[in-house]
């Protein structure tokens, strides 16, 4: 069974391969349009490759869809579980908590 990065990974890569294949093109014209290597190419498709935001621009311009549509609706916890499960909002109401509470002990 192939590794797979994450399932945000995955998720992109179904993405990215859903519109090439739409498209009609294969892995080798979409690198060459891209100007990424069609094997880094096949390896986010399948999961097993994270890509960086410049490749996900990169295919994007070349596939012409808006970049944002391979990681839309995607949390951080799709790449897998989280230590902490905060946003700055909690961060920052805990230490005006703390503050508050400093200032009447």
């Amino acid at each position: 069974m192939p590794k797979i990065h994450s399932a945000a990974a995955l998720k992109i890569g179904q993405r990215v391969r859903a519109v090439r294949q739409r498209l009609g093109i294969s892995l080798e014209d979409l690198g060459e349009l891209s100007e990424i290597s069609w094997t880094s190419i096949g390896k986010i498709e399948r999961g097993a490759s994270s890509p960086t935001a410049e490749t996900l621009i990169r295919l994007a311009t070349a596939l012409e869809v808006d970049p944002g549509s391979f990681i839309s609706g995607l949390t951080s916890d799709d790449y897998g579980r989280r230590l902490h499960q905060l946003s700055a909002r909690d961060l920052i109401r805990a230490r005006a908590e703390q503050g508050a509470q400093r200032r009447e002990g």
